[in-house]
């Protein structure tokens, strides 16, 4: 019989043993479903040397291995659902005028990040804020706007065809400046004046570019439009005002601007997502639309999942789960009061005193390092 050297990780303690143990010379020295009781009669025994059958240990590892990979298949990853629905919608957008059924192929691209969103809305929305490096720039923030205006449009009750539509127009309301996103993302001056007009025209040259692809939806087609049109006049590129731009439409613009506040941007400033939220809904210390902003406070809050917090206690840790209480989230505490990291991740209940969360944190103050699944486990795996 080949026999393989156990180690500590091949046996838990309090458990039944899976196999006959030995020990030197092929001596049996514990039968199969002997429990240990202690770490330190498991120590003792290990030092004298502990052996199994190999085959049975590869054996167990195999049914182990195989557990693991069923439990993944049995729990869906909302955030590789996010990440391929963003690879879909790259080589789409790139392609757009070349492919048949256009409409189609990107509204299954809004199917699979719906699906995400049901499989979990918090790592959906954490994903916003914690998983910018995937992709173009220009690609992900029409991803993180959909993402963000389906939860609003979910929460004013939508039909699912106009949630359709306005996840449509979210993930293609760019592709008039597509190429030329992540070079005016990445600028380290001010935009220049023809980057500005650029800018402002780009609404109308997505919907041309729509319309030669074959997309004949009118909800779409103006949703785009009006994504960047304000109540007050002031938006581009026609200058409507509140009456002429429909509720859906700014939807699709408040997702949008609060995205592209949220995201690191060479030209401009960076805001924490309560200031992103009052530069969206109060714009220019002004109240905007009272029952939108009110959507948006509710559904995104004031501490949205993957924010860096601190808390009184001093811990530093990431939102990671809403609940009805917008200023009270689910935090998971990284680093300790005194600046050490923490050996696992702690939830903390945030309505209590002790760890009731002091401020927002900026990525670079927080200083934490983990994965998306580490904190939400294989909902958020990669």
């Amino acid at each position: 019989m080949d026999h393989r050297r156990l180690s500590l990780s091949d046996i838990a303690i309090g458990e039944p043993l899976p196999w006959d143990v030995y020990g030197e010379g092929n001596k049996l020295l514990l039968r199969r479903g002997h429990v240990l009781q202690s770490a330190g009669q498991l120590e003792s025994l290990l030092q004298r040397g502990l052996f199994v059958d190999a085959a049975l240990l590869d054996g167990a590892q195999k049914r182990k291995d195989l557990q693991a990979q069923q439990a993944r298949r049995e729990t869906p990853s909302a955030l590789r659902f996010i990440n391929l629905a963003g690879k879909r919608l790259e080589r789409l957008l790139y392609n757009l005028a070349n492919e048949s059924d256009a409409a189609a192929k990107v509204l299954e691209v809004a199917k699979a990040l719906n699906y995400a969103v049901d499989i979990n809305a918090d790592v959906a929305l954490a994903s916003v804020l914690l998983n910018q490096q995937e992709g173009s720039y220009a690609v992900r923030h029409s991803v993180d706007t959909a993402i963000v205006a389906l939860l609003i449009a979910r929460s004013l009750r939508k039909p699912p065809e106009e949630i359709q539509f306005i996840m449509a127009a979210a993930l293609t309301m760019n592709i008039g400046m597509l190429r030329q996103h992540d070079l005016l993302r990445n600028k380290q001056t001010p935009l220049t004046e023809p980057e500005q007009q650029f800018i402002r025209s780009h609404a109308q040259s997505s919907v041309a570019l729509l319309e030669q692809a074959g997309i004949t939806q009118r909800e779409w087609l103006d949703y785009v439009a009006l994504h960047h049109e304000n109540d007050d006049g002031s938006g581009y590129p026609s200058g409507k005002t509140l009456a002429d731009i429909p509720q859906n439409a700014k939807i699709v613009s408040l997702a949008d601007r609060y995205c592209a506040c949220v995201t690191q941007r060479a030209y401009r400033k960076t805001l924490l997502p309560n200031a992103a939220l009052r530069e969206v809904l109060l714009p220019g210390g002004k109240p905007g639309d009272a029952m939108l902003a009110a959507y948006f406070i509710k559904e995104i809050g004031t501490y949205p999942p993957g924010c860096f917090v601190r808390l009184q206690n001093g811990e530093i840790g990431v939102v990671t789960r809403r609940t009805k209480e917008a200023s009270a989230p689910v935090v998971h505490a990284f680093i300790g009061p005194r600046g050490a990291p923490l050996s696992f991740p702690i939830q903390r209940d945030t309505t209590k005193e002790l760890y009731a969360i002091r401020e927002l944190l900026a990525p670079q103050q927080a200083t934490l390092r983990f994965s998306m699944q580490q904190l939400w486990g294989d909902e958020a795996a990669l």
